[in-house]
């Protein structure tokens, strides 16, 4: 199966989008914790990103909130399992690693769930940017504390101006 990448502006720097025929299996920061790597074998631009590169745009234009692009992430069960809660996150909102322990039904993991967020491959779409600590204070984020800052704040701006809009 062919793997297909292509790099993508976006008000926080150079996006690496990364899929195949079946889903999104990468989105990653430019600059961040640790740098994207391109695969040699790897091509340039191809079908499975058009749709995935279209709905981040629109993300960044405030005219999407929810991602409906087919996901191929790559991580043990676990890590599964708290993608999927990610993902259950509303667009705007934020939760803590302890409450998301407890919505994956485990309530004593919240360390354990700090790493599988950490180890998300699919920033943004996969919202881990939505978990802060407990003490509602921002923590760590592959992409850089200031790109998480800006998310929240663009998402909580976002869901103002559309609560205004509708009249509420």
């Amino acid at each position: 199966m062919e793997t297909f990448y292509e790099w993508m502006e976006s008000p926080l720097g150079k996006l690496l989008l990364v899929a195949d025929e079946e889903g999104l299996i990468e989105l990653a920061f430019g600059q961040g914790r640790t740098a994207p790597v391109v695969d040699a074998l790897w091509k340039k631009h191809g079908a499975p990103l058009r749709e995935p590169a279209r709905q981040l745009r629109a993300f960044f234009a405030g005219e999407l909130h929810d991602f409906d692009v087919p996901l191929k992430p790559s991580g043990t069960a676990f890590q599964q399992g708290v993608w999927r809660a990610l993902c259950e996150i509303p667009y705007g909102e934020t939760i803590s690693y302890g409450e998301l322990a407890r919505r994956i039904g485990n309530p004593s993991a919240s360390r354990a769930v700090g790493l599988a967020n950490g180890a998300n491959p699919i920033a943004i779409v996969i919202p881990c940017h939505r978990v802060i600590g407990s003490n509602g204070k921002l923590t760590g984020y592959g992409g850089g504390l200031e790109n998480k800052r800006w998310l929240l704040d663009f998402e909580r701006s976002q869901r103002q101006l559309a609560f205004v809009a509708n009249g509420s």
